[in-house]
């Protein structure tokens, strides 16, 4: 099996099953050890259901998991050949030659190793192996069976038929099966639940059809091996026990929920100012601007907490006057050093920085600037900060405080890809390949630390990459969608995939961010789509003022953002529920509608909190096709009652919008507003009754 996707179907041959050598036993009261050709299996159960573990990590220092499973007494008999387990409401049942099993949950079988057979053995596939690439699990896809998770991805929402890697990439985009946000957990609306707890890559075949269109095929791609297993009855739940695991995401504050406001990039403090003044005087409702990478710290140099002294020599007046406007205000970062500037060899005097295995010095990473053409100017060699290394990591933190305490409200945490050489070695003794995905966790929550300790407004960032864990960390955004409809439909699966993966808070870049034609009715559709979503940002590369499109689409997206704002103080309860319960702010057909199975092909449609549902539109001209639930529904307007339980088609005007309320259901709007700092107490309910 190759490190890389591989379309090519294995040599089942060729690796060897894994076998039971040895009557397993009882390790105390609640492991239960399974001899086998490549080590011994530890089997234990808890409330986060069965935990299959093999080989030795450290990697309870990286915290990935927010809660420690506590294991139940196991009552176990039988032998070599046959045994089984019991645990609370889970029975497990262990096969010997080769290694497989049954696992029952109040007597149902939720899952089993693949059944997948062949004419002169039982198993095809392997239920359970070693390779030279790390542990080999294969389980049972029912014919007609959905999987949902694995982070944020581009395609189909179910990764049915797909072939997944766990494995953070610098996407360049939103067209591919490369994403910037990923977790090795996974889930079926029939309720059983796979989490691998590494911080290693993960491949997954989930039906994949050049392996097996009937099993999941998991390649942990780890000398550990860590996997839940785990049944509930609905997603939401799955979703709440696998937060319960891994974390649940904090409140973010008010403030956030209001459009941020950015482009790469504003050039000095005088097109800065100049926009934050003339969203003021146009009455647009706007809570942050952005300084993204190159517009305040010097590309050459960067990057050191900084201002480029040739255009921020003082920035306090800028920060007052930005702030005498009401505007709260994001700074971008990314954990590189250039080695132009003193503080790399500071860092690498230290040993702050991850290594090369070869020399034992400072690695020195060299950019590949070839797929960004004309977007980016040249990145010098840098250095890669070691969050691993306790002093890095308090340095790190520590240097925030400047910023905050200056009036900085938001870190905008990019990057966070950039280990993937095997040459890369980190304080913590992990090669670059194993330590590549949780480097950006580590990061996510160095950041907001400092945010929790030094910001006076409340921690919040927006991180791009993301691994198991990085919901404790919000917020996440989607990355560098191409200025397209397509672009527009991608980032939209990937955000309602990052729900499904336990991710509850996304934002995506408003207009895309890449090859911007200027298309106004594109711009319109997105940010009538992003006014449901949890975080709202006009991002891109030019400018994404509303006015900057013309006046139908100004009108358009201004009455977009007024009713994002009076939407707030419903945005905030749902905030508070994914806080408390694991469930995103966008939830897709499957997730909110788990027993009308006709809504989940609409994959890009979704509900807002509990009550709001959502119909974006993907194409120009207007139309929509979407399938309403069953019920009655209230349309945007509060004009129309619609019979659900439908397949409907519509054309919408520019400014209007496909978004329907249940019947009987009611949520509260505040005031239009400029910005979270005016008054919003005055609520009103939609529909009015």
């Amino acid at each position: 099996m190759s490190n890389s996707l591989c379309v090519v179907e294995p040599d089942w041959n060729a690796i060897e099953a894994a076998t039971i050598t040895a009557a397993p036993f009882l390790n105390g009261e609640d492991v239960l050890v399974v001899p086998t050709q490549f080590g011994d299996l530890k089997l234990s159960v808890s409330a986060f259901g069965l935990r299959i573990q093999c080989g030795e990590s450290h990697d309870a220092g990286f915290e990935i998991l927010a809660s420690q499973p506590v294991n139940e007494p196991l009552q176990y008999s039988g032998d070599q050949t046959h045994s089984t387990l019991l645990a609370g409401a889970y029975r497990l049942e262990l096969f010997s030659a080769p290694l497989y099993f049954k696992l029952y949950k109040n007597d149902i079988l939720i899952q089993q190793s693949a059944t997948d057979g062949h004419f002169v053995r039982q198993h095809r596939v392997p239920p359970f192996a070693k390779t030279e690439k790390g542990w080999l699990v294969s389980l049972e896809l029912d014919h007609d069976e959905g999987v949902y998770g694995l982070g944020e991805k581009w395609g189909s929402v179910n990764k049915r038929g797909q072939l997944v890697r766990s494995y953070n990439h610098d996407a360049l985009g939103v067209n591919a099966e490369k994403s910037y946000k990923n977790t090795p957990y996974a889930w079926s609306p029939k309720g059983w639940n796979l989490f691998v707890h590494t911080p290693a890559p993960v491949t997954h075949g989930v039906g994949f059809p050049q392996w097996s269109q009937r099993a999941y095929i998991c390649l942990v791609e780890d000398a550990a091996l860590d996997m839940f297993l785990y049944h509930e009855d609905t997603p939401a739940k799955s979703l709440h026990k696998y937060s319960e695991l891994t974390g649940f995401a904090p409140i973010p504050p008010t403030w956030s929920l209001g459009v941020i406001l950015s482009k790469a990039y504003y050039r000095d403090a005088e097109e800065l100012l100049a926009v934050a003044r003339e969203v003021r005087e146009k009455h647009m409702p706007c809570d942050v601007i952005t300084l993204d990478g190159r517009a305040w710290q010097d590309t050459d140099t960067r990057f050191a907490f900084e201002w480029d002294p040739k255009r921020y020599a003082n920035p306090k007046p800028v920060i007052d006057e930005l702030k005498s406007l009401g505007f709260k205000i994001c700074v971008w970062e990314y954990p590189m050093i250039s080695v132009n500037n003193p503080l790399f060899e500071t860092a690498r005097e230290k040993g702050w920085l991850i290594r090369d295995k070869r020399t034992s010095d400072a690695y020195r990473y060299e950019w590949d600037l070839s797929p960004f053409g004309e977007v980016l100017t040249p990145l010098p060699e840098s250095g890669i900060l070691d969050f691993t290394n306790p002093e890095a990591y308090a340095f790190w933190r520590e240097s925030h405080r400047p910023l905050f305490e200056l009036g900085i409200d938001m870190i905008k945490a990019d990057f966070g890809e950039q280990i993937e050489d095997d040459n890369m070695l980190s304080f913590s003794g992990d090669s670059g390949h194993r330590l590549h995905n949780v480097y950006s966790m580590l990061y996510n929550r160095c950041v907001y630390e400092a945010a929790e300790k030094y910001c006076k407004t409340g921690p919040f960032l927006f991180s791009r990459s993301a691994w198991t864990g990085s919901q404790r960390y919000p917020a996440q955004w989607g990355g560098d969608p191409q200025a397209d409809w397509q672009g527009l439909a991608a980032s939209l699966r990937g955000s309602l995939s990052w729900g499904l993966s336990g991710g509850p808070f996304f934002a995506t870049d408003i207009g895309g961010f890449y090859k911007d034609c200027r298309d106004a009715e594109l711009y319109v559709r997105w940010a009538q789509a992003s006014v449901f979503s949890a975080h709202m940002r006009l991002h891109g590369i030019g400018p994404r003022e509303p006015w900057s499109y013309g006046k139908a689409a100004s009108d358009a997206v201004f009455s977009a953002l007024k009713l994002r704002y009076r939407l707030i103080p419903y945005l905030q309860s749902v905030a508070t529920q994914a806080s408390k319960t694991g469930l995103p702010v966008q939830r897709a057909m499957v997730l909110a509608f788990p027993d009308e199975p006709l809504s989940h092909a609409f994959e890009h449609q979704f509900m807002c909190g509990d009550d709001l549902l959502v119909v974006p539109c993907l194409v120009p001209g207007g139309k929509v096709k979407y399938y309403l639930p069953k019920g009655e529904w209230v349309s945007l307007s509060g004009e129309e009652v619609v019979q659900g339980g439908v397949y409907k088609e519509d054309v919408l005007g520019l400014a209007e919008m496909a978004v329907f309320i249940r019947k009987g259901k009611q949520i509260e709007l505040g005031p239009e507003v400029q910005h979270t700092d005016m008054d919003m107490s005055a609520i009103t309910h939609w529909p009015a009754q």
